[in-house]
């Protein structure tokens, strides 16, 4: 069996294409982590512990896509469409990529929180250590899954590319098809260092880089020009934005800048969902998504950041799982797609098992080797590298 990994315009219009995330997902990051001192002013709160369960939702929504709300591959393992087997429930399943779009308003959010008070140098290894460890890891695993299901590989050269993170602007085959979400992640993790966090994080100096990356990605979307498009990234750049500005909020108070910021970021993050999600009446796709169903999906992002980082009594929930539920969301969307499509094949050809419990049982499959990847691999790896990369770099 052969199973294709999605090119990114695909999943955008189907993500994490965006799928984020998928990241993913940034949203990729530590949810809740504050800065280490106010530097820059403002006021420095606790962990949002509801924004780490908003991450597990919205990796939820992008696996509910991958497993039964579009067509390709995920049908070959099913042996046929999902929208066969899940008659009812495909089409919202395929509104699950916007889930990425999700991603990157929290990545916003959390970067800004993140890089706020940090030196570059302290900036680029917790990203480093936060992304890498889980990655090679899934990586491994899918590669040795697919290996021994018989499913095609990357070649040999594409996979050794795969391990640097760069496989997307190198051109090479993705051994994880979300791993494009974590491509968008690290142009903004590049654009915030040279513009924030290199100069000094202030709430004047992020609005500026809100309004000049805006204005930016839009000339990017209209000039022709494939580099600044690909720097600037006009499609993902309002989520972005749109979450920095919740962040301002969440520090500085409300004020009629930060909220134009966000309400720019929905109005503009919106317009790019459509027309990426929306297929015209004449195409023959999976599902057909409506303008008002992305449209509210996308609200629902924005809302629901703003509500858990910002509504007094959804901020200071302090419920344990939470924080759980956030560390498994990056593993989990690393590995849930390829590998469960994997699962799916084997429970489905070589089981009895009803489709519905085959979906429960692949995402709750994946949802505990998430965890077995947080604990045996990132818990214990990432210490040990932030060490050695500070340590390289002090030196």
């Amino acid at each position: 069996m052969s199973l294709q990994i999605p090119a990114p315009a695909e999943e955008s219009a189907g993500p994490g294409g965006p799928a984020a995330p998928q990241g993913p997902p940034g949203a990729l990051a530590e949810a809740g982590a504050p800065a280490a001192k106010p530097a820059g002013g403002g006021r420095v709160r606790g962990r949002l512990r509801a924004l780490d369960g908003l991450r597990l939702v919205a990796a939820l929504m992008v696996c509910a896509y991958h497993y039964g709300g579009r067509g390709g591959d995920i049908a070959h393992a099913w042996g046929r469409s999902p929208n066969r087997i899940f008659p009812h429930l495909s089409g919202p399943f395929s509104y699950g990529p916007l889930g990425v779009q999700i991603f990157f308003i929290i990545s916003g959010f959390v970067i800004c929180m993140s890089g706020w008070g940090r030196s570059v140098k302290d900036f680029a290894i917790s990203r480093i250590v936060r992304l890498y460890p889980a990655y090679w890891a899934a990586l491994v695993i899918v590669t040795v899954a697919f290996a021994a299901a018989g499913y095609k590989r990357v070649p040999d050269a594409d996979l050794l590319t795969n391990v640097t993170m760069l496989q997307m602007p190198a051109g090479a085959q993705r051994v994880l098809g979300v791993c494009w979400t974590l491509w968008a992640e690290m142009r903004f993790y590049l654009l915030f260092t040279l513009f924030v966090v290199w100069p000094g994080a202030s709430r004047k100096r992020v609005l500026v880089f809100c309004a000049v990356w805006t204005v930016g990605a839009l000339y990017a979307d209209t000039s022709g020009q494939e580099f600044l498009k690909t720097a600037l990234m006009p499609t993902y750049a309002p989520f972005f934005v749109g979450g920095m500005g919740l962040y301002l909020v969440y520090r500085f108070g409300h004020d009629a800048f930060s909220w134009g910021v966000v309400a720019v970021g929905f109005l503009l993050g919106q317009r790019y969902a459509v027309h990426d999600l929306v297929a015209p009446r004449h195409m023959d796709v999976f599902h057909h998504r409506s303008q008002l169903g992305v449209i509210a999906v996308v609200a629902f992002g924005f809302a629901a950041v703003a509500a858990v980082t910002l509504v007094p009594w959804i901020s200071r929930v302090q419920w344990g799982w939470l924080t759980t539920a956030g560390a498994l969301t990056y593993p989990f969307y690393l590995v849930h797609e390829h590998l469960g499509w994997v699962v799916i094949d084997k429970l489905t050809h070589h089981t009895s098992l009803s489709p519905g419990v085959v979906f429960a049982a692949t995402a709750l499959s994946m949802l505990v080797l998430a965890w077995l990847l947080h604990r045996l691999v990132e818990r214990p790896l990432a210490p040990r590298l932030k060490r050695v990369l500070a340590r390289q770099v002090g030196a």
